[in-house]
């Protein structure tokens, strides 16, 4: 009755794929080259650097991540750092929840 339907009938036919989370952007900051004037604090889209309450060699207080799992690589921050002393970059990887993808040479 059902043959033209384009439905098997069978439960279960269409598994679910397995759930993947974008793996956030990420921030690499040389604390050495900061003066610390704070534009990236300030022009982080996401809230995710803070200052530092730490100092440089040069006496500098530095940005630090506040919260990384936030940070969509955007790269605004370095985009406004005077001393390029900070990068922002997208992270194309996706993480599955299935086996890792080293699984293959544990055998």
């Amino acid at each position: 009755m059902n043959e033209g339907s384009g439905h098997s009938g069978e439960s279960g036919a269409t598994a679910a794929k397995p759930r993947k989370t974008r793996i956030p952007g990420v921030v690499s900051i040389d604390v050495e080259r900061c003066k610390g004037c704070g534009f990236c604090v300030s022009f982080c889209p996401l809230g995710v650097l803070r200052m530092s309450t730490k100092f440089n060699a040069k006496g500098y207080h530095y940005p630090e991540v506040a919260d990384g799992d936030k940070c969509s690589g955007c790269g605004l921050c370095g985009m406004y750092c005077p001393d390029f002393a900070i990068f922002g970059a997208r992270n194309s990887g996706v993480i599955g929840s299935g086996a890792s993808p080293k699984a293959s040479d544990a055998e």
